[in-house]
């Protein structure tokens, strides 16, 4: 879990969004993602992590609902939300978030 330490403590914010391939809702998230990555650039990182292949870190972060998105910034969590989010919603707040 260093890695996941050297990852988070970013000046940038972090989303980073547990999901599982099998999970629609997950499924149709990916696109959505990959529209928030567009717009945010290099000011903030969109990372998926697949729980089933990540159980510890999961565990770790009691991620029970698939999918589960969070934003880190100076390793800090700063927002935490379970289930469907559209990218405008998330482009806002990770917006809110960046220096």
């Amino acid at each position: 879990m260093s890695k996941f330490g050297q990852l988070i403590d970013d000046k940038n914010p972090l989303l980073l969004v547990f999901y599982n391939e099998l999970d629609n809702v997950s499924s149709l998230m990916h696109p959505v993602l990959k529209d928030v990555a567009a717009a945010m650039g290099d000011s903030a990182k969109v990372i998926k992590i697949n729980a089933e292949k990540n159980e510890k870190l999961a565990e770790a972060l009691r991620v029970k609902v698939l999918p589960t998105l969070m934003i880190y910034k100076d390793g800090e969590m700063l927002w935490r939300q379970s289930g469907e989010q559209d990218a405008n919603t998330l482009i806002g707040l990770i917006k809110d978030h960046v220096v």
